[in-house]
């Protein structure tokens, strides 16, 4: 016998001796005169009756031995998902090689010393037979199923856990990333083979935004045919119905192969664009030689603020561009010069509504500001803007997210915007020191010539072909610049797109960076209006450059109430619809009543309201579970009391691509990373008998001894009673009350 509650010798010794000194001295000066020998004896048994007490509250245990072994449970997870019905496991489907190594080595092999439970695991995990379970669970959620034994063996460390399965996870999380070398060590079992004899594969699909109806759209694709390098033919269909294929060559067997088709979605609604790769001779896996993406109708017309200290060829040919996109609403203010006061007079393009709000130069409160997506600041002397202006056009990009273009040689001299709040939105330093960081692509150039830098190669803002190479040789083509300003070294995490040949070498001619919520953008050439007039009359470099450049500064500015989508959602998937609602001033808005109408693809109509998620940043949500593939519509409406703050719709696709037979090997990485993080060990197939020996040898922590409380024994309650009613006993019969 021992207490669970364990205290030194010295204070155990102190409790017995308080309870003997307490229990004689309770009897002192009674009332009716005691003998000592009666005295000791009533004494003896209330001190008795303490000391039992007190053992009783340090609680004795008895130490028993551990439980035998074959109490110790080992639970088994197998993979039920649909890529277990791939044939490649020595010619049969993986889960009939599961069903086999499950009863063949695991089951008879550590039956008797362990006790075995059998869980499957697919959509979610689920307790099972040795052989009643079938592949046909539509995803692999293998950190789900970890995270759930976990949870329900909370109460009982399993010996080990075994997985069989062909390393498959569609699961939200990582799978090594919920266990840990604390938890029961994971021994994986995979099969399948490595790798796929023969397969095509769309691997992804990417669509820009639709900056009008009618405009063009880039579907990037990118695609991959495993066990063979032969030229395959990749197909687009728009809703449904084939506009385009291509033949592609890869480079060898499974090099992926990168392909860019231009679409055009037509009219006001959601156009569903499907990539696909005709089957192949002897492949086995034909669901992912498809995927489908969603694009979206274009939204409202981007707004853009044309701020100028004086009229200049250069922004005039920039606005003339803009205006003639249907895309953008433009509003530009000119510097004219000073009245007979000295005060500065404007020249004001915009409607009647915001005109007035343009009158003195610059926008006076921020949400007059902010109702715009883009401010181009053009030629801006440093009189020009107010500290307050600036610090607001900074405000403007980091806080509600928009775009800032800087371009003219003003605007870049030492007294206009150096040591103010816009010199760290910018990407470039306005100081000239350390301005040789950038280098060309060639040493021979024409004096401010430009050219591309790698980044600006692949960048939508310099994109005016249909490909990579075409848009390079395109801009080599284009007529020099008249200029360009000498800036300093590009900010840590901006991007120099372009760079002009000057005759002291290369500088930045075109540099991005993302600030805050929003972007920025600096062009510091002069005198790009003759691309305009030095090219052929078809030749639209000009007009395409300046609206993508517009159009990539002004698309992260959000709408007062802006909708979050989820992405790459597969049928059965639960995901989080986000709100954010801002008010005119873009400040959070957290008590709003946020009501949202989700509609499914069959027409029916679902309303979900969204709970307050983040009260920071004024974000709603509502968690969703998508039973049906199609494309969903989501509508919003926000109001503050009886105030509408505003109010947004957009669509989605759910389904686009089976992630399920995505890649369809035995991704034996994933397997081994798991058993790995939990102290486990990964196993093939060939290999699963070792695992008994395995389990056995391994290092384990023992079972630990159970302990089994004494002090609330019947045996206890009755020497209790015993001892105090032979006290009372006795004090009765002496005459005591």
């Amino acid at each position: 016998m021992q207490f669970a509650l364990s205290l030194p010798w010295w204070a155990l010794t102190l409790l017995v001796a308080s309870a003997i000194a307490v229990a004689w001295a309770s009897y002192a000066g009674a009332i009716v005169p005691l003998s000592r020998e009666r005295r000791a004896a009533l004494a003896i048994l209330r001190a008795c009756t303490l000391i039992l007490l007190v053992a009783c509250l340090l609680r004795p245990v008895r130490v028993m031995p551990p439980d035998a072994a074959s109490d110790a449970v080992v639970p088994v997870l197998v993979d039920v998902s649909r890529s277990m019905q791939l044939a490649d496991a020595g010619g049969r489907p993986r889960i009939d090689a599961a069903r086999d190594l499950l009863q063949r080595d695991v089951l008879a092999g550590l039956a008797g010393r362990f006790r075995i439970e059998v869980w499957t695991f697919g959509n979610s995990l689920t307790q099972a037979t040795a052989s009643g379970f079938a592949a046909s669970d539509g995803r692999s959620d293998l950190s789900g199923a970890l995270r759930a034994v976990r949870e329900r063996y909370r109460d009982r460390r399993p010996a080990a856990i075994v997985v069989i399965s062909d390393g498959g996870d569609t699961g939200r999380d990582e799978a090594a990333g919920v266990v840990d070398a604390a938890d029961a060590p994971v021994y994986a079992v995979g099969v399948g083979a490595p790798r796929v004899a023969s397969d095509l594969e769309v691997v992804d699909v990417s669509a820009g935004d639709a900056a009008v109806a009618n405009s063009s759209v880039d579907l990037t694709v990118a695609a991959v045919s495993r066990g063979s390098s032969a030229p395959f033919d990749i197909r687009v269909l728009e809703n449904g119905r084939p506009i385009d294929v291509r033949r592609v060559t890869p480079a060898g067997d499974g090099s992926p192969v990168r392909a860019v088709f231009a679409v055009s979605p037509a009219g006001d609604t959601p156009t569903e664009y499907t990539v696909e790769i005709p089957s192949a001779t002897g492949e086995l896996v034909l669901e992912n030689n498809r995927r489908s993406v969603l694009v979206e109708p274009p939204g409202r017309r981007r707004r853009v603020l044309v701020v100028e200290g004086a009229p200049g060829f250069e922004h005039s040919f920039v606005k003339r561009a803009l205006a003639a996109d249907p895309g953008f609403e433009v509003d530009s203010v000119v510097r004219k010069g000073r009245d007979v006061r000295g005060d500065a007079t404007y020249f004001v393009q915009s409607t009647d509504a915001r005109a007035p709000q343009l009158a003195s130069g610059f926008p006076e409160d921020r949400k007059t500001l902010y109702q715009y997506d883009v401010l181009v600041l053009a030629n801006i002397e440093g009189d020009a803007l107010t500290r307050a202006d600036i610090e607001m056009a900074a405000r403007f990009v980091g806080d509600r997210g928009g775009g800032l273009l800087v371009l003219g040689a003003k605007s870049f001299d030492r007294q206009g915007l150096l040591g103010t709040a816009l010199e760290d939105v910018l990407p470039l330093g306005l100081s000239d020191r350390g301005g040789g960081v950038v280098r060309a692509s060639s040493r021979e150039a024409a004096p401010f010539s430009v050219s591309l830098t790698p980044e600006g190669e692949s960048h939508p803002v310099m994109r005016i072909a249909a490909t990579a190479e075409e848009t390079v040789r395109r801009w080599k083509s284009v007529p020099p610049l008249a200029g360009a300003a000498g800036l300093g070294a590009p900010r840590p995490g901006a991007q120099v797109l372009a760079l002009v040949h000057a005759p002291d070498g290369p500088r930045p001619l075109l540099a991005v960076q993302r600030y805050g919520q929003g972007r920025s953008m600096m062009f510091t050439g002069e005198a790009s209006w003759r691309w305009r007039m030095q090219l052929p009359s078809d030749d639209r470099t000009f007009e395409l450059f300046w609206r993508q450049a517009v159009r990539w500064l002004g698309a992260p500015a959000p709408d007062p109430v802006s909708l979050g989508l989820p992405t790459g959602v597969a049928v059965g998937d639960a995901a989080a619809i986000g709100v954010d609602v801002r008010d005119d001033e873009f400040a959070a808005v957290p008590d709003a009543d946020v009501r949202m109408r989700l509609t499914l693809p069959g027409g029916e109509t679902r309303d979900l309201h969204g709970g307050l998620t983040d009260p920071r940043l004024g974000r709603y949500g509502s968690d969703v579970r998508f039973e049906q593939p199609g494309i969903y519509g989501i509508a919003v409406e926000a109001r503050r009391g009886t105030t509408l703050l505003g109010s947004s719709q957009r669509s989605f696709l759910v389904g686009g691509a089976d992630r399920e037979m995505a890649d369809p090997r035995l991704n034996e990485d994933v397997l081994r990373r798991v058993a790995r993080a939990s102290g486990g060990q990964y196993l093939t197939a060939n290999d699963a008998s070792r695992l008994p020996a395995l389990l056995s040898e391994s290092n384990m922590a023992p079972p630990e001894p159970r302990l089994e409380d004494l002090w609330d024994t019947p045996w206890v309650f009755a020497a209790v009673v015993v001892l105090l009613a032979a006290e009372w006993t006795l004090r009765r019969r002496w005459g005591l009350r």
